[in-house]
């Protein structure tokens, strides 16, 4: 056994049962909740078919595990107390949302089975799901509110740093499951709207609609 699966094993065994449920509880409802990660999920799982909405999400998870391992470094906290920059990563995210809501206005209705390889380009979709996270400087606030909340400093063995590597992960473990399943669930619209265009067009205004939305919402949001 490594020392890595040691270290993350000690992280779990130092967890009551009671923090640990509440733990994936929490994180498991929060993945859930109407946000830019599972609603890009939700969509284009529902116009592209399941495999599009899975592979977006492992870009979204790799973006998640980038945004841990800088709460866990320090450098989240950092970039928080730096205003400038944290105001760069917000406007980018806005910036990422309107030019997602702007290509959702132009998609035109598709012939779903004909195009499976365009719409499952697998590197472009991991890509876009990657960027679509990391411009959302939220995700950075969210580790820094969430994470310590179930780290404690009652050991000498395991530094905090790695506590929060670990809860992190667990969390990207948690939003994975969560994401996989919302594009399944979603999926089987799929077969349902693949012959009707006006459900495709109706479906991609009412995406750029939500993107808008929540770009006008990190636009005003006050940090």
């Amino acid at each position: 056994m490594t020392t890595t699966s040691v270290n993350i094993t000690s992280v779990i065994n130092m967890l009551s049962i009671e923090t640990l449920i509440t733990f994936i509880s929490i994180s498991t409802f929060l993945c859930f909740l109407p946000g830019p990660d599972n609603i890009f999920v939700l969509s284009q799982s529902a116009i592209n078919g399941r495999k599009s909405g899975v592979l977006i999400t492992v870009g979204l998870c790799i973006g998640l595990v980038i945004h841990t391992s800088l709460v866990s470094l320090g450098i989240a906290a950092i970039i928080r107390a730096n205003t400038i920059a944290f105001e760069i990563i917000r406007l980018f995210g806005v910036l990422y949302l309107i030019y997602l809501a702007w290509g959702a206005f132009k998609a035109k209705p598709i012939h779903l089975k004909g195009n499976a390889d365009k719409f499952n380009d697998s590197k472009k979709l991991i890509k876009k799901g990657l960027i679509m996270n990391l411009s959302n400087p939220k995700v950075i606030i969210f580790f820094l509110a969430f994470l310590p909340q179930f780290t404690t400093n009652d050991t000498i063995y395991i530094p905090v740093s790695l506590q929060l590597l670990c809860l992190g992960f667990m969390f990207v473990v948690i939003a994975f499951m969560v994401f996989t399943l919302i594009s399944y669930l979603s999926g089987f619209l799929n077969t349902r709207i693949s012959n009707k265009p006006s459900i495709q067009t109706a479906l991609n205004r009412i995406t750029g609609l939500v993107f808008i939305a929540l770009a006008i919402h990190l636009l005003m949001s006050q940090f």
